[in-house]
C-alpha cells in the first residue's frame, strides 16, 4: 500500500543514469570534434569542456577575419570610383585588411578608412596626407567594432582640386596603403 514511494525513487534513479549516459555520450561526441594538442594524455572533464570552449572561440574568431577579408574583397570587385587598398595589419583576431575609400561630393571630399585596433597611425598618416594635399580636414570621427575602427573623414577640396585633386588624394593614400604595409 506504501509502494508509491519505492517506484518514484527507482524511477528517479532510472532517469538519473540515463541523464549521465547522454552527457557521457555528448561529452564523447564533443571531445572527438576538438583537435588534440597531447592524445595520448589523459584530460579531466573541466579541462576537455574548457578546450572545447577555447576551440569554438578561436574558430568564432577566424570566421570573423574570414568574413572581413570576405567583404573587403567584394568590395574590391564591386568597387567603381572608390580607392581600395590591402596590407597585412595584424591583430588579436588574426589578418585585417585596411580598406580605405574616397567620394567626391560636390568641393566635398569624404574618406572612409577602416583599420585594425593596432593600425591607429593610419589614421594620423591619412590626416597628414590630406593635409599635405591642400584639403581642409571640417571634421573627423570614428567608431570601433569588434576588432576594426571605421573612421570617416570630411574634407572641403577647392573648386578648381575637385577632379585632379580628389584623383590625387586617392592615389596618394592607396600608396601609402599598399607600399606602408
Amino acid at each position: 500500500m506504501d509502494q508509491n514511494p519505492n517506484p518514484s525513487k527507482a524511477d528517479r534513479k532510472t532517469i538519473e543514469k540515463n541523464r549521465r549516459n547522454q552527457m557521457k555520450t555528448l561529452c564523447s561526441r564533443l571531445s572527438s570534434l576538438v583537435p588534440h594538442q597531447a592524445p595520448r594524455e589523459v584530460v579531466s572533464l573541466p579541462d576537455q569542456l574548457e578546450g572545447a570552449t577555447n576551440y569554438i572561440k578561436k574558430l568564432q574568431t577566424n570566421i570573423e577575419t574570414m568574413k572581413q577579408k570576405k567583404n573587403w574583397l567584394m568590395g574590391v570587385s564591386s568597387a567603381t570610383a572608390s580607392s581600395s587598398a590591402r596590407s597585412s595589419c595584424s591583430n588579436s583576431g588574426g589578418l585585417v585588411l585596411p580598406n580605405v575609400d574616397v567620394r567626391v561630393v560636390g568641393s566635398a571630399l569624404e574618406v572612409a578608412l577602416i583599420t585594425g585596433l593596432n593600425c591607429q597611425f593610419m589614421f594620423s598618416e591619412t590626416l597628414r596626407l590630406l593635409h599635405e594635399e591642400g584639403a581642409e580636414v571640417v571634421s573627423a570621427s570614428f567608431s570601433v567594432l569588434d576588432n576594426s575602427v571605421f573612421h570617416t573623414i570630411h574634407c572641403e577640396i577647392g573648386e578648381s582640386a575637385q577632379g585632379y585633386g580628389a584623383a590625387r588624394i586617392s592615389e596618394r593614400l592607396r600608396k601609402y596603403v599598399y607600399d606602408d604595409n
